[in-house]
């Protein structure tokens, strides 16, 4: 599986506004872009996609920026993606003209859908809350110094 730039910006752009959720009250795209070196111009198209599935919404004005829409606890990665990636959840295309129908269907039956909703109950196992937590564990982790 890939995923597009798209959607590893998107989930890593909703971490980064889960982790300064409780810091303030929203972010910039300017201050997304700046802490996590990705083009602004590129974060506003995903933005685009996250407000238009009701994952973020925008604040305007001076003080105004990007917020969470729901608690990250309520947010999955599937439910990130969906909204970015448009061909991730897409049916897989028959491998065999009409001929191979039969091949198709054991294709289907036993490998492409047991693909798919294995990858759809993963993405939806994972909260973005427990993204949040692995990349404060992570940082954490990092701060370390070893002496021997």
């Amino acid at each position: 599986m890939k995923i597009s730039a798209k959607g590893r910006y998107g989930l890593s752009a909703m971490i980064y506004l889960a982790f300064h959720a409780g810091t303030s009250k929203s972010a910039t795209l300017l201050k997304i872009s700046e802490n996590l070196d990705i083009s602004k111009i590129y974060l506003e198209q995903v933005f685009s996609l996250l407000k238009k599935a009701g994952l973020v919404s925008s604040i305007k004005g001076s003080g105004g920026g990007y917020q969470l829409s729901r608690e990250a606890s309520l947010i999955t990665a599937y439910d990130i993606l969906d909204a970015i990636e448009v061909t991730l959840f897409e049916k897989t295309e028959p491998a065999l003209p009409d001929k191979g129908a039969h091949i198709n269907e054991a294709l289907d039956s036993l490998l492409w859908d047991r693909l798919d909703t294995a990858m759809r109950d993963t993405l939806r196992s994972v909260h973005l809350s427990e993204l949040v937590d692995s990349a404060l564990a992570s940082k954490q982790g990092g701060d370390y110094m070893y002496f021997i």
